[in-house]
């Protein structure tokens, strides 16, 4: 682990990872892997969680390339009184050495988009894939050695004791994507070195449906947005919230999307995914514990498979609404009016995301009254 760090280190210093030539290089070469080896890849995504797309990542290559040069470039600013007589500019420097901690829910997207970024920047990074995804993080660690420089971006696999040695190390800057109670670890190991964390943390992400909306347009996309990835997405609504004089309809459309979606049976379509393993499923499952699916509620341990759920009338205050549930379970909580939404959710944590559905102009400004957004 201190070898792999402690090389990665010795390749960046030698300066072989500034020019922006070799850059670009290396840049191509990922590509080339992502198309070279897209079969196994997506065999891996199948073995790991039932998917089998990539999401983002040659986007993510085509718009590094294409904006390398000017990104490098020096950036010149307005001179001041301290600096009239200076030449004035902001020079792009790469940081050094980087840590990037994949996540399991897009194995190769989360983990090789900060990567893109690392290499773009002229740092050496040491990539740390998720072990919830085993097949792909051994893919991963056979295939990049192949491709790219071998030393300036090592692969390092393991559990929890292999990332906590790894946080241990000094690193220019870390990149974590996961859970707010690993993002606090991995902060509080960076800050022993004052090392500078990029944290992309879940959340439970609100959903809010006006009465005044297209609510079949609105379950449309909310369907999509929570059982893509079988709800195991950071973006995800994690909840809906909805006066009582609709909840009706909107179970119903959910209903009627999830049909169109995933047919009769999403357990045997080739879109739905599964949960990533039996702890998450347990965990899952237990979330429902006390409560009767309006929609949903089948379950199989044996493939770790939970069909698209929604479950109407949650307490607000009850143990589904405490914690994430990265799954395919929706509940909905119903509030009085568009001012009771807004305390709903200023009275809890921070989320990542927040989906307003409405069809009111005045509406659609509620947001701004959201303090925390």
């Amino acid at each position: 682990m201190e070898q792999a760090v402690q090389r990665a280190r010795e390749a960046f210093l030698s300066g072989r990872a500034r020019p922006l030539e070799f850059r670009l290089q290396q840049l191509h070469a990922l590509q080339r892997m992502i198309t070279e080896k897209e079969t196994e890849i997506s065999t891996a995504l199948k073995q790991d969680i039932n998917r089998v797309s990539l999401i983002g990542i040659e986007n993510e290559i085509k718009l590094a390339t294409e904006k390398l040069a000017e990104w490098a470039a020096p950036r010149h600013v307005e001179r001041n009184i301290l600096t009239i007589s200076d030449e004035v500019y902001i020079q792009p420097e790469p940081l050094g050495v980087v840590l990037i901690i994949g996540a399991w829910n897009y194995p190769w997207a989360l983990t090789l988009l900060p990567l893109v970024g690392a290499i773009a920047a002229g740092n050496a990074a040491v990539v740390k894939p998720s072990e919830l995804s085993e097949y792909s993080s051994l893919l991963l660690r056979a295939l990049l050695p192949r491709y790219l420089d071998k030393d300036l971006y090592p692969v390092v696999t393991g559990g929890a004791s292999e990332t906590q040695e790894l946080l241990r190390q000094r690193f220019d800057h870390v990149f974590y994507t996961g859970s707010s109670s690993v993002g606090k670890l991995v902060m509080e190991a960076a800050a022993r070195h004052l090392t500078p964390v990029t944290l992309e943390l879940g959340g439970k992400s609100p959903c809010y449906i006006d009465r005044n909306c297209n609510i079949r347009t609105a379950c449309r996309r909310i369907t999509w947005g929570k059982f893509v990835n079988c709800g195991q997405t950071c973006i995800a609504p994690d909840f809906i919230l909805c006066e009582p004089s609709i909840q009706g309809q909107v179970v119903d459309r959910i209903r009627q999307t999830l049909l169109e979606f995933y047919g009769a049976d999403p357990k045997c379509s080739p879109d739905y995914g599964r949960v990533v393993n039996q702890r998450h499923f347990n965990r899952v499952m237990s979330l429902m514990e006390g409560y009767t699916p309006v929609v949903g509620g089948q379950s199989d341990a044996s493939q770790c498979y939970i069909a698209p759920t929604v479950l109407k009338d949650v307490p607000p205050h009850s143990r589904l609404m405490q914690e994430e549930i990265f799954g395919p379970l929706l509940p909905i909580v119903t509030v009085s009016d568009m001012d009771d939404a807004i305390r709903f959710i200023n009275e809890r944590e921070k989320p990542l995301a927040l989906y307003i559905f409405c069809s009111d102009k005045k509406v659609k400004q509620l947001e701004n009254r959201y303090k925390k957004f």
